[in-house]
């Protein structure tokens, strides 16, 4: 994975948990939890996309 791929999902991460302390889901006391969640989903999901479904099946 290249840098500029983990730099977009530490970005994306980010304003995802921003966007949730915002809108009241989560409080800024329980970002590190819900960082580190967001961002193995996010990663997971990535890492995913690079194989399409039929081949993940193999």
């Amino acid at each position: 994975m290249s840098s500029s791929i983990d730099e977009q999902i530490l970005r994306a991460s980010k304003e995802i948990v921003v966007k949730f302390i915002e809108a009241g889901r989560t409080s800024p006391s329980g970002f590190p939890e819900i960082f580190k969640t967001v961002y193995y989903a996010i990663k997971e999901t990535v890492k995913g996309s690079e194989k399409t479904p039929k081949e993940k099946e193999k």
